[in-house]
């Protein structure tokens, strides 16, 4: 136990670096390469203040002052720091040039702060970029010689004198085979079978494994949630208000659902940038397009235009992001403010790929089928006919009735003035009462036929006394009654009637139904009068745009015993609000019996149609987005700045692939949806390589680990070279074969030696190849996020695996108020025993067990999985209620003559060794069965693969 935090620490520690030189590569080369390498570089025609900036020796030398210009971990005593921030006199940088902006300056000072991880170490590395002739960006290769993907694997290893692992046994293969492809453990039946099969014939045992796998219902949940991550695929919006979105699971059960269809992954593409096209009232199709929302949406209103733009800018930028990254493994979004700095992307390319999606709006719509639709039409249509003509029936009669109103208000005189939020008094003849109501009818909102949501921050009673005296008080024993219109479940208080009478002008209460007030005193009281105030300070205080709306219409009544009560006082004689507030009142009074009858009637009858309409099942609708003809072209801008356009573009190919893939240029009238099927067609063209390559090292990546590449959504300059190029086209070219579908593809891989090999480790092969990354054996790997969940779920007998699909469960407590707050549950019911592929993963949430082992962020896509080892891992396994809860089933599952045997069956799908019967049984004998089910739920077989 005490070598193993040491290990964690490295292993975490080691992750770190990577991210740190990720943050550099990013935000930094790139910058010093741009504005920096003139001067300060090999190249540079002329060394300025003799200080190299193209390698770390050289700022760690300095310059002509000898000291380092960076001081790790201190940005205020850099050199570099300041001379960018213009705070140096003399040392300016870029000299003779507008200081970079903040968000860059601040990029170079969390850097520093990072400790200034640079990968530039020992010699001077040269900035370099790829131009059209990189190596992903080519036709694939026609002079492939090999025609099983174990030769080119076996071709590298010869090169450095390595070999492949014998094979693995037949329990170590189905183990892997099993979670690899459907994500859970098999039975120890199905590994009994297999295992007997598999000594009497590996090939046929192996290849009916394969089959009955990838025909299972549960690949298209495993290898679903991958291609989630690869679409950020998240069901909140993100942002500050992280609003949690309950309608976008249809698009995560398309997925699945394509997987386990087999579904060719050019036409995946194509539905999901225009499924609205191409399977127009095809719900099963047209959900596709739910992509290009799928992901993070700041959606706060801001009357500003250019933050608005800015906003604008910034969702079309995710668009982009996760199309160029996903589909084509390209950083298109790099080119958003100028030439990307490392791959032959123009700016024009980003530009171009954005006229695609310039009219795509987030937010819901109707996604039903054509005859569903007509269904409810059919259905709703008669009775919105007959909500018609009664709507024109009271119209009509209000419209009488309002004639005499008008009349009436011009004639009136007001005798006492308006309202007033800041208090409004009013005084009656004393009167002895220990309840005060406050009877609301309208308030200053726009409509005034309402009182409900409108507010108010105090509630005064006045003795008839000298002093007077408040005796509403809280503080003085009062209590307060009243509906409210808004709740907060993370503060069951707020909104509440008792922040009338805390005397305090902040929170208001928000005025529910019925619309009254009730204040009962600490004892009776002798008053004369009451005040009310709905502002949140002083008149200096503008608070007009959050206050709410102020009752404006009302009586004071008084009571003793609470069933008796006397109007003391009203709104009578005040100046009406506004003139429809005016008029409004004037009609309740000129309206005649006669007509009041009528209303009612009429009202009646509405309310019964409106009942049955409600009856009605409404058209699904699903947060697919929504489509509209951009109403300007797209023009490129400066800088990425959206207040500084310059040249138009059209909606286009890319030029980044001018010389793969035939090119196509469309008017800037072209209609909204053909510009996205264009797009779509263009990427999953048969001579685009580059799509295959990616969707080939994809599968790859999820089969081994790591993909071929492995920076599997960045085949530029700043991603990795595959470590087997002919190896890569050729799956690339057998995925073509294959008529683009993953599960021919995953079958060749899954019978090769190279996968079929033990994961045994091999000192003097490690010596050579130490990740492996050349395939001389398996390579091990621990179980994801949800593998670890349903495995405990799995062999404790718990988990549900029908029906599949529908709407997710929640490992949190959702609350909503101004913001979104998410509260992991401590306890996980059986309503939650479904497959983690159906949580319901709102971005910012934590939930225990998922995000203890790595569930990536879903802000970002997350093409390739972080594995760390910590100790909240161990603790969570250890310690919480879910593992105790399985436990417990565990034990409960394994009754019978051998519990131990049959503990081991279920986990590893082996019986135990003696040693660890001995072990075990002193320790159920100890401490009980749930005690040596919760330590093995928490062992390493259990949790890793070889």
């Amino acid at each position: 136990m005490k070598t193993l935090l040491p290990l964690a620490f490295i292993l975490v520690w080691v992750q770190t670096r990577a991210d740190d030189h990720t943050f550099f590569e990013q935000k930094i080369r790139p910058v010093l390469v741009e504005q920096c390498y003139s001067c300060h570089s090999a190249e540079a025609k002329k060394l300025k203040g003799n200080l190299y900036l193209d390698s770390k020796a050289g700022w760690e030398a300095g310059g002509d002052s000898g000291s380092p210009v960076i001081v790790p971990g201190n940005p205020q005593d850099s050199l570099l720091i300041r001379s960018l921030q213009h705070v140096e006199e003399g040392l300016e940088m870029p000299p003779k040039k507008p200081k970079l902006s903040d968000a860059i300056i601040s990029d170079f000072i969390t850097w520093v702060k990072m400790g200034a991880p640079d990968p530039r170490a020992g010699m001077k590395i040269e900035a370099k970029r790829a131009d059209k002739s990189w190596w992903s960006l080519q036709p694939l290769r026609e002079d492939l010689t090999q025609d099983h993907l174990d030769d080119y694997v076996q071709d590298k290893l010869a090169e450095k004198g390595l070999h492949l692992n014998p094979p693995a046994d037949g329990r170590t293969l189905i183990r892997r085979m099993t979670y690899d492809v459907i994500g859970l453990p098999p039975t120890p039946e199905e590994v009994a079978q297999f295992a007997e099969e598999y000594a009497r014939n590996a090939e046929a045992a192996t290849e009916a494994l394969v089959d009955r796998l990838l025909a299972s219902p549960r690949y298209g949940e495993q290898w679903g949630r991958h291609w989630l991550d690869v679409v950020r695929f998240g069901e909140s919006n993100g942002f500050e208000r992280n609003f949690i979105i309950d309608d976008l699971w249809p698009f995560r059960d398309y997925v699945i659902r394509s997987l386990n269809d087999d579904k060719p992954f050019n036409r995946l593409i194509v539905e999901h940038l225009a499924g609205d096209v191409v399977g127009k009232d095809q719900p099963e199709i047209e959900v596709g397009s739910a992509f290009l929302v799928a992901g993070p949406y700041d959606d706060v209103g801001n009357q500003d235009p250019v933050a608005q733009k800015n906003i604008r800018a910034a969702t079309l930028d995710d668009m982009i992001t996760a199309a160029g990254s996903a589909f084509l493994g390209l950083t298109i979004n790099c080119a958003r403010c100028h030439h990307h700095k490392f791959d032959p992307i123009p700016t024009e390319d980003y530009y171009r790929m954005r006229a695609a999606f310039e009219g795509v709006k987030h937010g819901r719509r109707v996604i039903a089928s054509r005859e569903a639709r007509a269904a409810h039409s059919a259905a709703v249509r008669p009775l919105n006919e007959k909500l018609a003509k009664l709507n024109e029936r009271k119209a009509a009669l209000d419209k009488e009735i309002e004639k005499r109103a008008q009349a009436v208000n011009a004639a009136q005189k007001p005798t006492r003035p308006k309202i007033d939020v800041h208090g409004t008094e009013e005084n009656f003849a004393p009167v002895e009462a220990q309840r005060v109501r406050f009877v609301i009818h309208a308030t200053t909102d726009l409509s005034p036929k309402s009182a409900v949501s409108g507010r108010l921050t105090e509630f005064q009673v006045w003795s008839a006394e000298v002093p007077k005296r408040n005796v509403a008080l809280a503080a003085e024993g009062a209590r307060a009654e009243g509906a409210k219109s808004a709740t907060a479940e993370d503060f069951p208080e707020a909104y509440g009637p008792q922040l009338c009478i805390d005397g305090q002008f902040g929170e208001q209460w928000f005025i529910g139904q019925p619309a009254t007030l009730t204040l009962t005193l600490a004892k009776p009281e002798r008053i004369q009068g009451i005040t009310f105030i709905n502002a949140r300070g002083g008149r200096e205080l503008d608070d007009s745009k959050v206050r709410g709306a102020t009752p404006c219409e009302y009586e004071v009544q008084v009571s003793m015993d609470g069933e008796h009560w006397q109007t003391v006082a009203s709104d009578e004689g005040r100046e009406p609000w506004s003139p429809a507030h005016g008029i409004a009142k004037a009609k309740r009074q000129v309206t005649r019996a006669d007509e009041a009858q009528s209303l009612k009637l009429l009202d009646k009858e509405m309310a019964q149609i409106q009942a049955a309409l409600k009856a009605i099942v409404p058209l699904p609708t699903v947060w697919a987005g929504t489509y509209t003809q951009p109403k300007e072209p797209t023009f490129v801008q400066q800088g990425g700045d959206p207040m500084k356009p310059t040249e138009p573009v059209q909606p286009a190919s890319l030029k980044v692939l001018d010389q793969l893939v035939p090119e196509y240029a469309l008017p800037e009238t072209a209609s909204e949806g053909e510009r996205r099927l264009a797009l779509a067609r263009w990427i999953t063209a048969e001579k685009n390589a580059l799509t295959l390559r990616v969707l080939a090292n994809r599968v790859w990546h999820y089969h081994f680990g790591i993909g071929l590449v492995d920076t599997p959504s960045d085949f530029g300059f700043l991603g990795s070279q595959p470590t087997h190029p002919e190896l890569l086209d050729f799956l690339a070219q057998r995925l073509r074969s294959y008529g683009w579908r993953w599960k021919p593809l995953h079958r060749e891989i899954l019978l090769s030696r190279t996968y079929r090999q033990s994961g045994q480790y091999r000192q003097e092969a490690a010596q050579v190849d130490q990740e492996a990354r050349l395939l001389w054996r398996f390579p091990p790997r621990r179980l994801t996020a949800e593998e670890v969940r349903d495995t405990f779920l799995s062999v404790a007998g718990k988990l549900q695996l029908e029906p599949m699909g529908g709407p997710g469960f929640r490992l949190y407590k959702f609350t909503q108020n101004n913001v979104c707050t998410y509260f992991p549950l401590d306890q996980h019911g059986p309503e939650t025993w479904r497959r983690a592929v159906y949580h319901q993963n709102a971005r910012a949430s934590v939930v225990d067990v998922l995000n203890d082992f790595d569930l990536p962020d879903i802000s970002f896509a997350a093409p390739r999985r972080a594995s760390t080892t910590s100790p909240l891992q161990a603790l969570t396994l250890l310690n919480h209620s879910f593992t105790l809860e399985m436990a417990q089933a565990l034990a409960e599952r394994s009754r019978g003559n051998d519990p131990v045997s049959q503990a081991f069956r279920y986990l590893f799908q082996r019986a135990p060794t003696l040693p660890e019967r001995s072990a075990a049984e002193a320790l159920v004998q100890s401490h009980g069965m749930a005690a040596l089910c919760r330590g093995l739920l928490n062992s390493n077989e259990l949790l890793y693969l070889e």
